[in-house]
């Protein structure tokens, strides 16, 4: 009789335990789901954008974009070269773009001309960044995939066919590309 009384208030016990854990995971679920919905309002600033352009990038296919780049680090450059075995720069980032299915043009100008003009402090990973290169003047001459940009410092890396040293990431500090820095453009999608 006493192992049947014993028996009786374990099970009494776990069923209450039970009870209180069910309730707890409730608990966290709903504080979890109110985090997200703050997350997601937060994260909208469609509304700083009126001209109607969607400037946001798909991060994942920025990623895709970087990582298809930076396979292709120190192919040689040759003028007029599409790859995959060697590049110039709007062959270079042409080609990248293609292979995930973007077509953003064949060439600088054509690729300047073509996407959506941005601000310089708006770059993001993914962007195209132009620049004059020695034999077009003020004219768009060469062009790379934006790999990060520094708000504070106003500075970004930058990932090209280069005609010295092939493929390779470089920094707007390096060389006269601060200089010869024209603009910014989102690929559009």
């Amino acid at each position: 009789m006493k192992q049947k009384i014993m028996f009786c208030i374990l099970l009494m016990l776990l069923s209450s335990a039970d009870v209180a854990l069910a309730k707890s995971k409730k608990k966290r679920t709903k504080k979890i789901h109110r985090t997200e919905t703050v997350y997601e309002e937060i994260d909208n600033f469609d509304f700083l954008y009126a001209d109607g352009y969607d400037t946001n990038i798909n991060f994942t296919t920025a990623d895709d974009i970087l990582s298809q780049a930076t396979s292709f680090i120190g192919t040689r450059y040759r003028s007029g070269s599409k790859g995959p075995y060697s590049f110039d720069c709007s062959g270079f980032t042409s080609y990248v773009y293609g292979q995930n299915n973007i077509s953003i043009g064949c060439s600088s100008r054509d690729q300047y001309a073509r996407n959506i003009p941005i601000r310089r402090e708006e770059m993001q990973p993914g962007d195209l960044v132009f620049f004059t290169s020695p034999h077009s003047g003020r004219n768009v001459g060469h062009v790379g995939i934006v790999m990060d940009f520094d708000p504070i410092t106003d500075t970004f890396t930058f990932i090209h066919a280069s005609s010295k040293g092939g493929v390779k990431i470089s920094h707007s500090n390096d060389g006269n590309y601060n200089r010869r820095y024209i603009g910014v453009r989102r690929v559009a999608k």
